[in-house]
């Protein structure tokens, strides 16, 4: 196999600590909609897929599609004006992604976020780090499909084979998976260690510099 020419991240839980804003937005739309309110730890165990099913899991059960299409509207507008309060990227991941570029290796985001907020955010907090950002959009749909990872391949001009997924959570194991890519799974997170060993992770890594040795210098992996 090709030596690593592209690091793949995913964006909330593996490179930034979205939690508490997704928490807090979740909490206020919620509030306003006149239905009982999530914990930071329900929230944590609804994001993942993506924000339409974060909302039809933080609804109760029963609710009808016309409320929640309001409240996945109003959190698709409060989400967008305060996704930043919070938020913050996990120590030394923006000293990783330096090291990887000065090697030569391309990197890029994708998410099940929205596309707007996905690139605010990387926009923000990594400045010139990150060679593209594609986030939920039409005609892309979200992982665990492999569309937006096959996306972002194309817009670096890499392979598959050239391409590594670094991630946090199942989805990202499954959409690693579907594209045929190797995957590194990251424990500083919103899933554990113990749950990514039993949705498949092969190599999990526990701390951002990690990601040097494995894909820029004598210790490669390739799953």
């Amino acid at each position: 196999m090709n030596d690593c020419k592209a690091a793949v991240f995913d964006l909330d839980g593996t490179i930034l600590d979205t939690l508490d804003d997704l928490a807090d937005s979740l909490a206020a739309v919620l509030h306003s909609a006149g239905l009982p309110e999530r914990t930071w730890e329900e929230t944590r165990r609804f994001v993942g897929n993506g924000i339409r099913l974060l909302i039809e899991r933080a609804v109760p059960p029963g609710t009808d599609e016309k409320k929640t299409d309001e409240v996945y509207a109003a959190f698709l507008s409060y989400y967008g004006a305060h996704c930043a309060e919070k938020t913050a990227p996990y120590p030394g991941i923006a000293e990783t992604l330096a090291a990887l570029r000065r090697a030569g290796i391309r990197t890029a985001v994708v998410s099940n976020k929205a596309d707007a907020p996905v690139k605010t955010l990387v926009a923000r907090y990594f400045p010139s780090l990150f060679d593209a950002a594609v986030g939920e959009r039409e005609g892309i749909r979200r992982k665990p499909a492999p569309d937006s990872l096959f996306e972002v391949i194309r817009l670096l001009g890499v392979s598959p084979g050239e391409t590594v997924y670094i991630g946090d959570s199942d989805v990202d194991i499954e959409t690693a998976k579907n594209a045929g890519i190797p995957c590194l799974s990251v424990t500083w997170g919103f899933r554990s260690r113990d749950f990514l060993c039993r949705h498949g992770a092969g190599k999990l890594v526990d701390r951002p510099e990690e990601l040097i040795a494995l894909l820029a210098g004598k210790e490669r992996f390739y799953g």
